[in-house]
Parts: C-alpha cells; structure tokens; sequence
C-alpha cells in the first residue's frame, strides 16, 4: 500500500488537473454557443443558395459554367480540414481517418492541402501534401474562407486539378460530429428524378439574365461553401473539446475518491499501528 504522502501528492495532482479540465469545458461551452450559432444561422442561406445554383447550372454547358465541367481526369485535391490544438477528444483523429479511407475507396492521383496544425501534422511525410494553411483556423473569417476558396477555384480552372474534396467533421450537435468528403468542384448538378418522382416546378426570373448572374453568383455560391465547411468544423471542434473535458472530469473526480479512499485504509491502518504498538509497550513495562 503506497505511503500517506504518495497519496495526498496524487490527490492533489488530481484535483489541480480536474480544475483545469473543468475550466477549458467551460470555456469550449462559451465558444461553442458562439460557433454553433453562427453555422446555424448560415446553413439555411447556403443550402438555398446551393439549390439554386445547381438548378440554374444544370441548363448551363461547361463553355458557359467552368466550374461544373466534368472532366475524365482522374487528379483530385483533398483539402483537409483539422484544428490546431488537441484535447478534442477523436476530433482531429476522426477526419485524419475519413481522409485516407476516402483516398483509398477512391483510386486517383491525389495532392493533398491542409487547413489546420493537427492536419498538416498527420501529412506532413506524405509526398503528396502540397499545401498547408494553419493561419487560417486561427481566425476563421469569410475573407480569409474566400482567399483559400479562390485559390482552389483557381486551380481547377487552369487544370491543375479535376475535382476538389473538402473533408472535415460536419457539427451535428455537442456530443456528435460526423467526418465528411464533400464535393467542392465540379459543382453537382441537380439530379434528374424519374417520371413517378415529384418534380420541384419552381421557376426563377432571372433579370438581367442568367448567364449574367451566374458569372458572379457561382464564385459566391462556392465562397460560402467552403466558409460553411469552416464554420461546421470550428463548432464541432469546440463542442468535441467539452465533451472530452467533461468526461475527464468525471474520470479525474472517480479518481480522486478512490485514492480519496485508500488514503484513509492507509491512514486508519497506520493509526491502528500506532496503537498496538503503544499498547504492547505499555504491557512490557507493566510486565
């Protein structure tokens, strides 16, 4: 059985840890309100957004709509996005993972950009890691988003690259984040339904033409795509780090009563010692 003093240092050692831990779950609760409205406030504008510009694309041809050309290319940029801190639980493990089982269902010749330290430290022997943007998770703002979005719109234009793949963990809520590999470009055209399916009989007047509204609602469509992505990324990561801090807290004050408990087994057994031993040596001199 280890010694009292053993015992009282783990105890504290535990309970400046459980501070700790406790302290950061307060603050990812903080931040993840924050972050989980503003994605909240978002998806609604970009998902709208989103299925007009494929309903309108969809009647355009790859000369007038460059970013929804289907090419037999088999060169894919996955862009990864991570944090860049730790102690979020399987947060940044989970879209490391999702990245290389996508790579690996999906033969092709892959280039692989980061966003976000933890990212670029899972590639960073890959030879095929081209890119990495950690400044940008540290503030995430739209025209840092439009920079980085920019950047890949133009690659894809000049060819450097078929398709564009984002992967990173889509918020669901504070206990659930789900890895994704979502399709950047080419942008997915509306699919046709069958004859038996309901069709969306919507119609979009479009002044002063389509053609016209599309050279600049395309860029900006695919600009808040990509800052959405950002945003999911940031709240689940905040809401992972409470989750994991919470359950270290937990695990910490289960700890710190058992130890709690065999400090006083310990410490009842030396007085008991104590004890006997004064008893015996009064019976010897009594003797």
């Amino acid at each position: 059985m280890a010694n009292l003093k053993e015992l009282r240092n783990r105890i504290t050692s535990i309970g400046s840890t459980m501070k700790i831990t406790s302290a950061m779950k307060m603050v990812s609760a903080a931040k993840l309100k924050k972050a989980q409205d503003a994605i909240v406030q978002m998806r609604p504008y970009a998902s709208k957004l989103t299925e007009i510009l494929q309903k309108a694309s969809s009647t355009l041809d790859s000369s007038e709509n460059a970013y929804g050309e289907v090419r037999d290319g088999n060169k894919v940029r996955l862009v990864v996005i991570s944090s860049n801190r730790g102690l979020c639980g399987g947060f940044n493990s989970s879209v490391v993972k999702k990245a290389k089982s996508y790579m690996a269902a999906n033969p092709a010749e892959y280039t692989i950009a980061t966003v976000g330290k933890k990212a670029h430290d899972a590639f960073k022997n890959d030879s095929r890691k081209v890119s990495s943007n950690t400044a940008l998770w540290d503030e995430i703002t739209f025209d840092g988003a439009k920079q980085e979005a920019q950047a890949l719109m133009e690659g894809f234009v000049a060819g450097e690259f078929d398709k564009v793949v984002i992967v990173y963990n889509a918020f669901k809520n504070a206990a659930v984040q789900e890895p994704q590999a979502e399709q950047f470009l080419p942008i997915a055209m509306e699919e046709k339904l069958s004859s038996t399916e309901v069709t969306d009989t919507t119609e979009y007047i479009y002044e002063p033409s389509m053609q016209e509204i599309l050279a600049d609602l395309i860029p900006t469509s695919l600009k808040t795509q990509f800052f959405a992505a950002l945003l999911d990324a940031n709240a689940s990561e905040h809401g992972a780090r409470m989750t994991a801090m919470h359950k270290a807290t937990d695990n910490a004050k289960a700890l710190q009563g058992d130890l709690k408990l065999e400090y006083n087994k310990a410490r009842q057994a030396a007085i008991t010692n104590e004890i006997l031993e004064i008893v015996g040596g009064a019976d010897a001199l009594a003797g």
